[in-house]
């Protein structure tokens, strides 16, 4: 059922967010209206202050309030090596998650042609400048394992071999405490592929 007027352009409004249909967005909106006007007008005016002030940083492309990011005006990092990732989440993660002192290069999507995404989307021009400028020794390609992920990888791979310069693939497989008979056969094959010595 259609709900009208301005509650109905709400709830369609937060079916914009991932994972939220119908039902998730009626019951935000009814949450937002009912008990928490307060919050729900925090949320607005935030929303539309990162709208304004939030872009990209002009060395990596990751959410930045400023022309570069902290990583990347950190004097303290490692410019010899630059991680490849998809999404300023995947920044977040890895800086959390290891001991990684690098730069990042943010994609911002991956390949996907079905989906109008190719390497002008990606802003690989921006990518190569930063290749071609004789800072950069390894670069860590850390895409999802996704179809598409894999085939930006290996495109990125050619792009990146052809500079002279290393690349590297994040490693993947069976997952820290996962028992060998619940993973799946393509998971269990990259991590026999990928094993090392013990």
């Amino acid at each position: 059922m259609q709900v009208p007027g301005v509650l109905g352009q709400l709830m369609h409004a937060l079916r914009c967010l991932p994972g939220v249909g119908p039902r998730s967005a009626q019951r935000m909106a009814f949450q937002l209206l009912l008990r928490d006007r307060d919050g729900a007008r925090r949320l607005a005016e935030t929303l539309l202050l990162a709208l304004d002030r939030i872009g990209h940083c002009g060395d990596c492309r990751t959410l930045s309030e400023d022309p570069r990011c902290r990583l990347c005006a950190d004097p303290g990092r490692d410019r010899s090596e630059l991680c490849i990732v998809e999404s300023p989440a995947e920044v977040m993660a890895i800086t959390q998650a290891t001991g990684f002192r690098g730069l990042f290069f943010v994609l911002n999507g991956k390949l996907s042609p079905l989906d109008g995404m190719g390497p002008a989307q990606l802003r690989l021009d921006v990518l190569e400048s930063r290749l071609k400028s004789g800072e950069i020794r390894e670069v860590i390609l850390a895409t999802s394992t996704t179809v598409e992920g894999e085939a930006t990888a290996h495109y990125l791979s050619q792009m990146i071999r052809q500079v002279g310069i290393e690349v590297s693939r994040i490693a993947y497989g069976v997952p820290f405490g996962g028992e060998l008979e619940y993973v799946d056969g393509t998971t269990l094959a990259h991590a026999f592929k990928g094993r090392q010595t013990f």
